[in-house]
């Protein structure tokens, strides 16, 4: 059984933002930190107060977080970037709307004694017997992650211990965020203060000059301590007191969408009669007696829940081999409904939608290879292109030659013959694209392609069978990610509003080629017309395109369908880092940093000094123990992770990459971390810091060999598109779904109940059709009562866990530290 919670997070916009820059503007960017590890930095939006940013993600999260922040900060070149302000959400707040938070929130000023992180190690018992008073112990152990307060990338923590009225202190670990105290503090206990009575347990960082700076605290209701005489563990340091901010609401303010799922995957046992009914309500041995289920899945989705069921049932069907029988269901369903060829496939039905996600899951590599080149040359090249005359600017275009300023007419004539340029690039690409397509994707584009042709067979429809693989192919795969190239991963940043313009106006051609009527776009857009012969040659070359990609058949070349075939599945990520491996040998002083291409495989981690290169420097994914972060002190450098593998000797190696952003690093470390995530002989605690100096830089532990510090993190990655499958994870939700729609999925029971004997002819076909219904029903009923079975064994888990006070007074479970 797996457990564990999913937040989709859209990063909209922000506005009102108080001016950083001396040219009376800010240069504002985000970053996002699930309980204080930063996952994601947003691009930076230049000279505005009002930026835009339209970024979305996907985090799995373990199921013990607490909360989600986000930091608003304005990017300097030259000095240390300004802070201004943050927006916090608890779990708790997000549980609570199961239909997602969408909304703008007030930036808030960061307080310093709020900025709390890690937790302490302490063991606390009451002593004493019969006449003997009794005393309170608390020791005082070691604490993990604490907040860096130095400019040296550290803190020099001591522990404050306080009980009515007195206060001792512990010994200050110099340059640490993972102090080992090992002291014990004694107390005589008051008995008067039995129910009131509280142990307080403040970290500090000590500074010789200023003062010292909060780490954060944690309260213990001694009645809870003497009911169990001793209690050991690690807890998690809170903050002060809250404190109000005058600034609240002066800071501006983000638009945020924010939606958890929590999800309990049970074993794949429970999910295979819903996969099985799901499988034969597509497959042929029914000989169609039963696409009634899709159909009935089609009518109980709501407009704001097809586009996820819709990519679920495809992840299914894909883990099954089964996607091309269930497109094709909903190809047949949606053509019933058609009268008119040309609204097909032009509204957000499930067929849609699912055909929408299929392109996105199984040709995002195709996509890349396709798209990939034009995107990079007009990011490159960073040309003025306008072709709309109200919108030409002559500043932007700057001078044709010597003194001489473009007119309004120079500036057209050179944007139509440069987007000329990138759509004949294009067109030559996506006709070269016929042989490396995905064998899968034109199957289905095949069957999409015969099955409107049966439904429109007259020579005056004659073009609706190219319109329908282009309204996917251009207008729901290609168009957007010319638009949009982020969002599709083709590039890291998004584009600035020149190149934009460029992409958007290039994206109109790929539409008008894909709708294949040319008059309508110089109808609505006249200025369009320059391009209109290079989009009349384009509509021909695609009509070519579509007709060799529909033909292609499984008994062509073996090699070619191997070329083509999908890598749905593959965990495959690559690109330039900056290594440095270890074994045995110390750090040296200079950067022990060099420069390789790494590629993460199914099986292994290689890397080699060119992309082109033999890989001879191989890791084994079993063999990998962790894949942590670094910290900043040790290597000047916050984006540094390390990967721990053990060899067949059983000597530890540790490999230690260099990313050039916060992205790139927690995208490696969610690659990593979901391809070794069934590895057995994984690490519980590792050293966020490095051996240097017969030492580590983290803890001060002198052998190599202790044991970490730090527990090991497996639980936050982003989704990617080239994430594997997870077929129990879609039967989940797609079990989840039709438990929302159990109610509208009954009435449809009992009205084909009622329907049965009136339609004596069909009587068969209904009595299957109830019969199936019936059987779904029972198939949710027996996952329900599962997954209450689940929640029942974790509440009686949970009643003997320790109970303690936080910083706010509030009672609360700590069950989310064992020890290590």
């Amino acid at each position: 059984m797996a457990k564990r919670s999913t937040l989709f997070i859209r990063i909209v916009e922000g506005k009102n933002l108080p001016i950083k820059d001396i040219t009376g503007s800010s240069d504002p960017y985000c970053i996002v930190k699930i309980d204080n590890e930063a996952i994601i930095r947003t691009a930076t939006i230049w000279k505005t107060l009002s930026p835009f940013w339209g970024e979305e993600y996907t985090v799995h999260l373990p199921p013990y977080f607490r909360t989600v922040s986000f930091y608003v900060l304005d990017e300097d070149s030259l000095s240390r970037d300004d802070v201004i302000g943050k927006v916090s959400i608890s779990k708790e707040v997000l549980t609570a709307k199961p239909q997602g938070v969408d909304g703008w929130m007030n930036l808030t000023e960061i307080d310093p004694d709020e900025e709390v992180q890690g937790e302490i190690h302490l063991q606390i018992s009451v002593l004493g017997d019969g006449d003997i008073p009794r005393k309170l112990c608390c020791q005082v152990l070691e604490a993990r992650d604490l907040a860096k307060k130095d400019r040296n990338g550290a803190s020099d923590p001591f522990v404050r211990v306080r009980y009515n009225g007195k206060t001792y202190e512990s010994a200050v670990v110099k340059k640490s965020c993972y102090p080992r105290w090992n002291e014990s503090f004694e107390f005589e206990l008051d008995e008067t203060l039995a129910d009131t009575g509280l142990l307080s347990v403040e970290v500090w960082d000590w500074d010789l000059v200023s003062r010292n700076d909060f780490l954060g605290k944690v309260l213990f209701n001694i009645n809870k301590l003497q009911s169990a005489q001793q209690e050991e563990g690690w807890f998690r340091l809170g903050p002060d007191k809250s404190k109000h901010s005058e600034y609240e609401g002066t800071l501006g303010s983000l638009r945020l969408q924010l939606r958890l799922r929590d999800e309990v995957v049970l074993p794949s046992s429970h999910y295979k009669p819903l996969t099985e009914l799901l499988s034969q309500s597509v497959g042929s041995q029914l000989n169609g007696n039963w696409p009634d289920f899709i159909m009935l899945i089609d009518e109980t989705t709501t407009a704001e829940s097809r586009q996820e069921v819709a990519n679920n049932l495809v992840k299914l069907f894909l883990g099954q081999g089964l996607v091309k029988e269930f497109l094709d269901v909903l190809f047949k369903l949606e053509l019933e409904k058609t009268t008119e060829p040309n609204t097909l496939f032009r509204s957000n039905s499930l067929a849609s939608k699912s055909m929408e996600s299929f392109l996105k899951v199984a040709g995002m590599q195709y996509l890349h290879r396709l798209l990939g080149p034009i995107i990079n040359r007009i990011f490159e090249e960073k040309k003025y292109v306008e072709l709309d005359p109200s919108k030409v600017e002559l500043k932007e275009a700057g001078c044709a030659g010597l003194h001489r300023q473009q007119t309004e007419s120079d500036i057209i004539q050179q944007s139509s013959n440069l987007l000329q340029s990138y759509l004949s690039e294009l067109l030559t690409s996506i006709l070269q694209s016929a042989s490396y397509c995905p064998l899968l994707i034109c199957q289905v584009f095949n069957q999409l392609y015969l099955r409107v042709q049966e439904r429109f067979p007259d020579p005056e429809y004659r073009k609706v069978k190219f319109i329908a693989v282009t309204s996917f192919l251009c207008l729901r795969f290609i168009s957007p990610a010319i638009m949009s190239p982020k969002l599709f991963h083709l590039r890291e940043k998004h584009a600035d509003a020149r190149t934009s313009r460029t992409l958007l106006l290039l994206a109109k051609a790929v539409q008008t080629i894909g709708n294949m009527d040319t008059l309508a776009c110089c109808s609505k857009e006249p200025w369009m017309a320059c391009l209109q012969p290079a989009i009349q040659q384009g509509i021909t070359q695609l009509k070519d395109f579509i007709t060799k990609l529909v033909n292609c058949h499984e008994s062509e070349d073996l090699e070619l369908q191997k070329r083509m075939s999908l890598q749905c599945g593959t965990m495959e990520k690559e690109g330039f880092l900056f290594l440095h491996r270890t074994k045995d040998k110390c750090m040296p002083m200079t950067s022990p940093f060099k420069k390789y291409y790494v590629t993460l495989s199914k099986d292994t981690l290689s890397y080699s000094r060119t992309q082109h290169s033999k890989k001879n420097s191989f890791i084994s994914l079993p063999k990998i123990r962790a894949v942590e972060k670094v910290e900043e002190k040790c290597f000047g450098s916050a984006n540094v992770m390390q990967i721990i593998s053990s060899e067949d000797s059983g000597q530890q190696e540790t490999l230690y990459l260099d990313c050039k952003s916060v992205n790139e690093l927690n995208h490696w470390l969610s690659a990593l971390r979901k391809a070794c995530s069934h590895n057995t002989n994984t690490m519980s605690c590792y050293h966020p810091g490095i051996y240097k100096a017969d030492r580590w830089s983290c803890c001060h532990q002198k052998e190599k060999s202790d044991p970490g510090c730090d527990k090991t993190r497996h639980g936050v990655t982003l989704q990617e598109w080239y994430d594997p499958l997870d077929p129990d994870l879609e039967a989940q939700l797609i079990y989840q779904h039709l438990h929302s729609v159990q109610h509208a999925i009954r009435d449809k029971y009992y009205k084909l109940k009622e329907q049965q004997g009136v339609q004596e002819a069909d009587s068969v076909r209904e009595q299957k059709k109830v019969d199936g219904l019936s059987n779904l029903f029972s198939i949710l009923q027996d996952l329900h009562d599962a997954h209450a079975a689940v929640e029942e064994e974790e509440r009686s888990k949970n009643k003997n866990d320790l109970d303690f006070i936080s910083p706010t007074g509030r009672m609360e479970r700590d069950i989310r530290h064992p020890h290590i």
